[in-house]
């Protein structure tokens, strides 16, 4: 079995993680197969990383893990980058889950989807609930842009990193594509 590593770094939200595994590809040596955003915690986001990646012990990143995690810290403190170039392995995910992963990373930055959007992109216009579900699943935050899909309406739909919803609209902010939280709530007279 291919052993995956990960670490965690300082970010301007807060301790990321990131954890990778040797590729076969030979234009780049290792993809990323799960990123954490930041817990409550630097502790809380190690556990979570442990957890994932199986691995026992934080390691030191190879150039190209380095390379994306400088991109992400970039984003985070507003700097917009791309992360289709970063290759990502989701091998452990279902194939539904995949196939909505793969969707959603042609999301521009600053651009958004809904759920029924990225159901009929992928031919299954009846499935926008399950597109939700996948996205909750998804084990590459950010990197696969799953905080670029929202609700039917704008409204922001769930979240499921630390923060949630609050996350989703810093995440969105950054890239330029507000999203109004208010949304959600029905004016109390």
């Amino acid at each position: 079995m291919i052993q995956t590593c990960y670490c965690t770094f300082k970010t301007p939200l807060g301790w990321c993680g990131i954890a990778w595994r040797p590729s076969l590809d030979l234009g780049n040596p290792y993809a990323v197969t799960s990123f954490q955003l930041p817990e409550a915690t630097e502790e809380m986001t190690k556990l979570r990383m442990a957890k994932s990646s199986g691995a026992p012990k934080p390691n030191h990143p190879p150039i190209e893990i380095t390379k994306t995690i400088s991109k992400v810290c970039l984003h985070l403190q507003g700097e917009v980058q791309d992360f289709g170039d970063v290759l990502v392995d989701l091998e452990g995910a279902e194939p539904f889950v995949q196939t909505v992963c793969d969707a959603i990373r042609k999301i521009p930055a600053g651009k958004t989807m809904t759920y029924g959007d990225v159901a009929k992109a992928i031919g299954q216009p009846a499935k926008a609930r399950a597109v939700g579900r996948a996205l909750g699943r998804n084990p590459i935050p950010l990197i696969i842009p799953c905080h670029r899909v929202l609700a039917a309406g704008g409204k922001p739909g769930g979240f499921s990193a630390y923060g949630g919803r609050a996350t989703k609209a810093k995440l969105l902010a950054i890239e330029g594509a507000v999203v109004n939280l208010c949304l959600d709530f029905e004016a109390t007279s």
